[in-house]
């Protein structure tokens, strides 16, 4: 699939720009209160008895801070933080030389956690619940197993697709928060931090409106400020104001409500094809050449979010909003505009 500006998924660039603009501790991350309400009495509660904070598992849609948190909740425990994924762990031995040298008190995180495999999988469990692993040393008959204790840590898990994990995983996560979309408020301080932090003389409605365009994300937004950013430097003075920030964002193809060409596409194919739908997955997949499950993972989720799509028992139908925004009658297979042409 091709690179694409509103792909919450990170990328390189993101990722090497992040590391400058994620918070450090609770106080400083921006919205999910409720989370980090938790979080914070879990951790209060954890240091005053002098124990290891329990296994946390965050999961929820990609951008929303899920690795931010996970490196907060490390430095809130004054620990260090040893990261990985579940592809990367192909083999249990894999998992085995990460566990038995970490330390006491340290975090382990594992992005993408429903994605290990069944055999590290089995490994795993004994590690967050005995804080031991089986190891089998030699071959055939001679074989033996031994136990090797492991020091108490905190596995934090992160996924976005929570209804993939197993059942005895998930039931050893003695914490566990689903991250939300965020609101227009909240993304407009992330905006506005992570321009001072860069140093991007921004106005408040300049803000305002790119936060309104980034699809309650706070990757997104921090995506959306930095090609902003470009924008104002080399056709203006720098600052970005409202004004600014909408020709920048008109160029890009990201309208007011945050939708690009290929969200778009969706719900104009489900209009103009199906009728407005009801409408299966698998044909939308196909009559738009994507992948079921970028499909199901990337692009409903928001559409949904913001009402633009329903799920129903039969499949997708649009909503009468989106038929108002793309220009089209309810009922209609055709543009309003095109009618008259």
């Amino acid at each position: 699939m091709d690179s694409r500006l509103l792909d919450a998924t990170a990328e390189l660039d993101d990722t090497q720009a992040e590391l400058s603009l994620r918070p450090k501790f609770l106080r400083e991350y921006i919205g999910q209160a409720k989370i980090k309400a938790n979080l914070e009495i879990s951790i209060m509660a954890a240091r005053k008895r002098g124990e290891v904070l329990d296994h946390v598992l965050l999961f929820g849609p990609p951008g929303l801070g899920k690795t931010t948190l996970a490196n907060i909740i490390a430095n809130e425990m004054d620990a260090r933080i040893r990261t990985t994924s579940g592809p990367a762990l192909e083999r249990p031995g894999d998992l085995v030389a990460i566990v038995t040298n970490l330390e006491e008190g340290e975090a382990l995180f594992i992005d993408e956690i429903h994605r290990l495999p069944a055999q590290v999988e089995e490994v795993l469990y004994s590690a967050m619940e005995d804080f031991h692993v089986d190891i089998v040393i030699g071959q055939g008959p001679a074989a033996r197993t031994m136990k090797v204790e492991l020091p108490r840590f905190t596995l934090v898990g992160a996924t976005t697709r929570a209804g993939l994990l197993t059942a005895p995983l998930r039931a050893r996560f003695g914490i566990v928060h689903r991250l939300d979309f965020y609101d227009v408020e909240a993304l407009t301080i992330i905006v506005r931090r992570s321009a001072e932090i860069l140093n991007i003389p921004i106005n408040p409605d300049g803000a305002t409106e790119i936060a309104r365009r980034s699809r309650g994300t706070p990757r997104i937004a921090n995506r959306l400020l930095r090609r902003v950013r470009d924008y104002a430097e080399v056709k203006h003075e720098g600052t970005v104001d409202v004004s600014i920030a909408r020709e920048a964002l008109q160029m890009l193809e990201v309208d007011d409500y945050g939708l690009d060409e290929i969200d778009r596409k969706i719900l104009t194919t489900i209009i103009e094809r199906f009728h407005g739908g009801p409408v299966g997955v698998n044909a939308l997949a196909s009559s738009i050449a994507e992948d079921r499950g970028t499909i199901e993972d990337l692009y409903e989720p928001y559409l949904i979010q913001i009402g633009f799509l329903q799920r129903t028992p039969r499949g997708r139908v649009v909503s009468s909003i989106a038929y108002e925004h793309l220009g089209y009658k309810p009922g209609a297979t055709r543009r309003q505009s095109d009618l008259f042409s």
